[in-house]
């Protein structure tokens, strides 16, 4: 089995040869390549699918106990200053190795439906294996200086997804969006990094924490200096995982296709700054004011996320927002010291996140069967209702991932996600407080959503909704949501005039071919429901592994500052806690304690989305006055957006009007001055010096003159 460590480079190489391939046929061989486009999906899945079934062999040995294999080389090296590149495959790059192919290669199967009919499909699969080899890439870096470059990559990859479809305004403002913002965390995480390897001189991470340790200890490095570097580093994580205060690009991210939404902003790219943390763990445990400011950004982050998405009237900003919440639970973990709890609630979290999204992605594909491809229309769950009987595959899917993200058992996010509180609830109880509200409001929010889209009766022929909707969103209402005039059914009392004259679409994908559009929503094909299943086993089943009476998972994924002698197999210490729980030495009361308080309040969550969200759609002019601030405080995101665009964007944009100014009117005032007066005496002096001796005699008498003038009157 040595060989699967030996040739463990080419996991991130599968699919980056299917991106150089895929890439290659569209800039040399473009018409053949679109004309086979089923091949070159094809390609991008081989690749991927090879790519995870080397993942699961690593994985399986890890679990078998194979000792953790690095192999780097110099690849840059200067007098004492030396950086090395390789890979290192140990329990944490096996586990992550196997949660970024899987979804990928879902993902991919998914896409072949989800894109069927775009123009773009064949870039769409270039994208997704480069992007898939940068992350995986990422997984297996062995030091910082590696991390740093395939994280970048990933930046890069998930703004050309974001902005896929750069034609649409928004799209491509999302996408510069998260470039930049993204920028902000990087140049944190750059220095961070270079002022680690200043004051320890190593960019190897186990290294790096032995250094830092005799340093500080030794007096040599102020533990000041230390904590700062720690929490530039943290900033990188803060931008990628979408923590407050850089959290503000992943809900504009959703522009990009459906699929995007499910495998880098759900899965994989926003869990990196989870996995650099973890990385990291061994140097951020030994500063407390790094770990405590961690765990409260990701606290923070977690009410806000949950905050917000209550009132999300789309579905993909909705579960972005959720996104934002859980991996608030993830990062508050880990700043709590429970490194196998946030990790585990990772693991858990991709399936059922992505499980989510691709039913987004399922309900919206349905929804454009009625409304047209606007997504500002098909994405609004104010249209949707009664799916579930015209998509009950997709309805089903998603009650699962929605039951596993409230924490109800026995799904998957339960046993995560009570770990996470159970373990935050030992460290400090404030936390602790924060995380449990926060899970009765992911309760509510996520029932709100089932509610709106799959439960009451269908919205999406109400044409008076169309136009609420548009109006909502500053838009015109489109010339296709005319499409049933002449049916009844679609109107109600008040219904608007359908005999005026519509205003056409703006944007660049809707229908206007004077085609009548279905009157119900339909089932997704097979290439996307199927995903959509094998999603919902692990969903459901994977919580398993770290059940706390026989916990698994934080048997085979334990701090690195743990060594090898007080760390047992995974087998033997569940073996030993399952002995523990038949022997009665399980602390039962504890744990029904701790897990019943989290079951309840989602309980709770729920039942008061039933009352409030089943078979009927809550308009805020409902809302007592008193909550109405509230709704739309949260409606408006807490108006960070708006509070942003006021201090950065219009304020950067006032700066650089300051700037060209100065620049025009002074910096170019002076350069022009120096200019005209080397020009007016070029002028001057070209009769003065003219070359004839008696123009010379001439000036020479007349100053004379003058002088002995000056000398007369007395001067």
């Amino acid at each position: 089995m040595e060989f699967i460590y030996t040739y463990a480079w080419l996991i991130p190489v599968y699919p980056l040869v299917a991106a150089f391939l895929l890439g290659l046929g569209i800039l040399v061989f473009n018409a053949w390549t679109r004309a086979n486009r089923d091949l070159a999906a094809f390609l991008s899945v081989f690749a991927t699918g090879t790519a995870m079934v080397h993942a699961f062999a690593l994985l399986v040995s890890q679990v078998q106990g194979h000792e953790t294999v690095l192999k780097t080389i110099s690849w840059a090296q200067a007098g004492s200053f030396s950086v090395d590149m390789g890979f290192v495959v140990d329990h944490l790059s096996a586990m992550m190795l196997v949660v970024v192919t899987t979804v990928a290669f879902l993902v991919q199967i998914y896409s072949h439906g989800y894109m069927a009919h775009d123009p773009g499909y064949v870039r769409f699969y270039a994208y997704l294996s480069l992007f898939a080899s940068s992350m995986l890439g990422l997984v297996l870096s062995p030091n910082l200086v590696q991390i740093y470059i395939f994280w970048e990559l990933v930046g890069m990859c998930s703004y050309l997804l974001i902005g896929f479809w750069y034609d649409r305004q928004t799209a491509a403002e999302a996408a510069q969006k998260a470039f930049v913002v993204n920028r902000v965390g990087d140049f944190g995480l750059l220095l961070g990094i270079l002022g680690f390897y200043w004051v320890s001189g190593t960019f190897g991470f186990e290294e790096l924490a032995h250094n830092l340790e005799q340093r500080v200890a030794s007096g040599a490095v102020s533990s000041s200096l230390v904590a700062l570097f720690a929490v530039l580093v943290f900033l990188g994580p803060v931008a990628k995982s979408a923590q407050f205060p850089l959290h503000v690009w992943l809900p504009d991210a959703m522009e990009g296709p459906t699929p995007i939404s499910a495998l880098i902003h759900a899965a994989t790219m926003v869990a990196a700054g989870v996995f650099l943390l973890a990385r990291m763990f061994p140097v951020l445990e030994g500063i407390p004011l790094a770990m405590d400011i961690i765990a409260w950004t990701g606290a923070g982050t977690a009410f806000l996320g949950a905050s917000i998405a209550i009132t999300q009237n789309d579905i993909k900003k909705g579960l972005a927002y959720s996104t934002i919440s859980q991996l608030g639970y993830m990062v508050m973990a880990m700043g709590s010291g429970a490194y196998g709890a946030s990790l585990f609630h990772l693991m858990t979290h991709a399936y059922f996140k992505a499980l989510l999204f691709l039913c987004s992605g399922s309900v919206i594909h349905g929804m454009e069967a009625v409304v047209g491809h606007d997504p500002v229309l098909a994405q609004d769950m104010r249209l949707m209702g009664g799916l579930r009987k015209y998509m009950p595959v997709t309805a089903i899917t998603f009650l699962i991932g929605t039951l596993a993200i409230c924490g109800i058992p026995p799904f998957a996010g339960f046993w995560s996600k009570d770990e996470i509180l159970a373990s935050v609830f030992e460290h400090n109880p404030a936390l602790w407080g924060v995380g449990f509200l926060t899970a009765g409001i992911t309760a509510f929010y996520m029932f709100r959503i089932y509610f709106l889209t799959f439960e009451g009766e269908f919205r999406g022929t109400n044409l008076r909704l169309r136009q609420e909707v548009a109006v909502s969103q500053g838009r015109p209402v489109p010339a296709f949501a005319y499409a049933f005039a002449g049916k009844e059914a679609a109107f109600g009392p008040g219904a608007m005039n359908i005999h005026e004259k519509p205003q056409p679409s703006s944007h660049p994908e809707a229908v206007e071919d004077g085609h009548d559009h279905a009157t119900k929503p339909h089932e997704s094909p097979l290439s996307m429901t199927i995903p959509l299943v094998a999603l919902a086993v692990p969903s459901v089943l994977i919580g398993l592994v770290g059940t706390p009476f026989a916990n698994f998972f934080e048997a085979f994924i334990h701090p690195p500052s743990e060594s090898a002698t007080e760390v047992s197999s995974p087998w033997a210490q569940v073996a030993a806690e399952w002995q523990g729980v038949l022997g009665g030495h399980f602390n039962w009361t504890e744990f029904a304690i701790m897990a019943g308080s989290s079951v309840g309040i989602g309980l709770i969550g729920i039942a008061l989305a039933g009352l409030i969200y089943w078979q009927k759609r809550l308009d805020p002019s409902t809302f007592p006055r008193s909550l109405q601030p509230l709704y739309y405080f949260s409606l408006n995101k807490w108006y960070l957006d708006d509070l942003y665009e006021r201090i950065f964007v219009r304020g950067t944009r006032f700066v650089a009007r300051e700037a060209l100014e100065v620049d025009s009117r002074i910096v170019d005032g002076v350069v022009n001055l120096t200019g005209l007066v080397a020009m007016v005496g070029g002028e001057v002096m070209k009769y003065l010096e003219n070359g004839k001796a008696q123009f010379y005699a001439l000036i020479i008498f007349a100053a004379v003159v003058v002088m002995g003038v000056l000398a007369g009157v007395g001067i």
